[in-house]
């Protein structure tokens, strides 16, 4: 009997080393294995904090994207600020913030200030629109007229065919993405006209300009509402066009941009989870439901 059992002595012991790796493979069943870690999305319930700072144009984006994303993630708190992109970027680089959001490009002594590599994630465009009091007869305008107008070359309404009387310029403030787009695209970078004065918000350039019969000023489409008037804008001697979301997805309206999110580094935890929301079907529908154009 001794040598019987000395004999089967090393099968039992390999039998219970392979007992012992499948359980330290399996994990506890009830709580998903204390070393194995799930990836967002693969049925691990998520929690935590994420911070969004940046452009007041792309905050309507991040914003329905939060809702819905919080929904599905009840354990998950979304904070969406928007300062305009310039803060945005200048909090990523402080690090208060987990992604800036910006409706221009990220400058490259913007670039130089943060320690790691800047992920661009370009969420959805934006068309932008030229606005004037709904009592002002100018219906269009040509892109050469607009730099002239925001640049202080044209100072005088029926310079373009509105009535004799002075134009006053309303732009965004300085942090504000859409005043850097519209100063590089539409000005060919050349400065503002010193008389213009400044809004902090989409929403307060509307509110302005509708208050002021002989104001002009811009604003992104989804902000443009029956309290102003957006005029049509020509090319290149090219007809006049209607600024709208149809008329900027097939291309025809002149003034368009990328609408972006920033990390520092490749987006993991929450960060990963919440672009990938907003790149699928889901968030990308969001995106003109807002009044954007989707990318997907």
């Amino acid at each position: 009997m001794r040598k019987k059992l000395l004999k089967a002595f090393p099968l039992v012991l390999l039998l219970a080393l392979i007992v012992v790796l499948a359980a330290g493979c399996g994990g506890n069943a009830e709580n998903g294995g204390q070393n194995n870690q799930q990836s967002p999305g693969s049925g691990q319930e998520l929690s935590g904090t994420l911070n969004l700072n940046g452009s007041t144009t792309v905050a309507p984006v991040a914003q329905a994207w939060a809702e819905a994303f919080n929904a599905k993630h009840p354990g998950v708190d979304i904070v969406v600020t928007g300062t305009g992109s310039g803060n945005g970027i200048a909090a990523l680089i402080n690090g208060t913030t987990d992604i800036a959001m910006a409706s221009r490009k990220i400058k490259d002594k913007e670039r130089n200030q943060i320690n790691g590599t800047v992920k661009e994630f370009v969420v959805g465009r934006d068309g932008l629109a030229v606005i004037v009091h709904p009592n002002n007869p100018v219906e269009e305008l040509t892109m050469a007229q607009i730099k002239d107008i925001f640049t202080g070359k044209i100072t005088n309404w029926q310079e373009v065919g509105g009535p004799d009387a002075d134009i006053y310029v309303y732009t965004r403030d300085t942090s504000s993405g859409t005043y850097g787009f519209f100063k590089e695209f539409v000005l060919n970078d050349e400065e503002y006209t010193k008389n213009s004065r400044k809004t902090a918000s989409n929403a307060a350039m509307v509110k302005t300009v509708a208050q002021e019969e002989y104001a002009v000023g811009y604003c992104g489409l989804a902000f443009v509402d029956n309290s102003v008037k957006a005029v049509r804008v020509s090319k290149d001697g090219g007809p006049a066009v209607e600024p709208s979301i149809e008329n900027a997805k097939a291309g025809q309206y002149p003034i368009v941009r990328d609408l972006n999110m920033y990390t520092i580094g490749e987006p993991a935890g929450l960060a990963k989870a919440f672009l990938d929301f907003g790149f699928s079907a889901e968030g990308q529908a969001m995106v003109e439901e807002v009044g954007y154009l989707p990318v997907r």
